[in-house]
C-alpha cells in the first residue's frame, strides 16, 4: 500500500507567519545562513520539529519567506500605480529604488546565488512585477509605444528598474564614480518623457527603502 502524502502545516497558520516573521528578522540581523531549523526554532521559542511540520526543508522556508515577501511588494506596487496613474514613469523609478536598496531583497539575491530553487522563485516573482509595470505604462502611453520614438516600453522599464540595481550593487563594493550623474540624467530623460506633476504628489530626490 502507497505511503501516504506527509502532512504539512496550513499557509493561513498564524504559527506559521510568526515563523516567517522571525525568518524576516533573523536574515536582517544576521543574513540568510543565520537561519536553521534549530536557529529558527530558538528565535520563535518552539520546538526544531514544529519548524519542520510548516516547512520540510529548509529551501520551503526561504521560497515561503520570498513569496510572502513578493506578495506584499506587489500590493504596495498595485496601490502605488492606481493612485499614481499620471506619473507611472516615476512611480515606477521610486519603487525600484526601494526594491534595489532594500535590505531584505539584497538578502534573497544573495541566496538565490546559492540555491537554485530560490532563485528561479526571485525570477518568477519579478516577472509578475514586470506584468504589473508594464500594464501600467501601456494605460498611460499605448500598447505599441516607442517612448522618446526610440525605446519600447519594455526596454524602458528594463532600465527603470535595472539601473538602479546595478548602481546599487557597485555602491555595495564601494564604487560610486558617476552614479549622481547618471542618476540625475536619467531622471532629467524621464521628465522629458513624462513632464513633472505637482511637487506635492511626488518626490524629486533619490529615493530611500521603505
Amino acid at each position: 500500500m502507497a505511503s501516504s502524502a506527509r502532512r504539512v502545516g496550513a499557509e493561513t497558520s498564524k504559527t506559521r507567519d510568526a515563523l516567517l516573521d522571525c525568518v524576516e528578522q533573523m536574515m536582517l540581523d544576521e543574513g540568510y545562513p543565520s537561519v536553521t531549523y534549530r536557529a529558527l526554532a530558538t528565535k520563535a521559542g518552539v520546538t526544531p520539529s514544529l519548524v519542520q511540520y510548516y516547512f520540510p526543508t529548509l529551501d520551503d522556508i526561504f521560497i515561503a519567506a520570498i513569496r510572502r515577501y513578493s506578495a506584499r511588494n506587489l500590493e504596495f506596487l498595485n496601490k502605488t500605480l492606481e493612485k499614481r496613474s499620471d506619473d507611472p514613469l516615476r512611480a515606477l523609478w521610486e519603487y525600484s529604488w526601494d526594491e534595489a536598496t532594500g535590505a531584505l531583497m539584497t538578502e534573497f539575491m544573495a541566496l538565490g546565488n546559492h540555491r537554485k530553487s530560490v532563485r528561479a522563485e526571485i525570477a518568477a516573482a519579478t516577472e509578475s512585477v514586470r506584468k504589473v509595470q508594464l500594464k501600467a505604462l501601456t494605460a498611460k502611453f499605448g500598447k505599441n509605444a516607442r517612448v522618446d520614438g526610440d525605446l519600447s516600453l519594455s526596454a524602458l522599464l528594463l532600465l527603470i528598474s535595472g539601473l538602479p540595481k546595478f548602481l546599487n550593487l557597485e555602491e555595495g563594493v564601494g564604487v560610486k564614480t558617476a552614479h549622481a550623474e547618471v542618476t540625475k540624467a536619467f531622471e532629467r530623460y524621464l521628465d522629458s518623457v513624462e513632464p513633472p506633476v505637482s511637487s506635492a504628489k511626488r518626490r524629486r530626490a533619490k529615493p530611500t527603502g521603505r
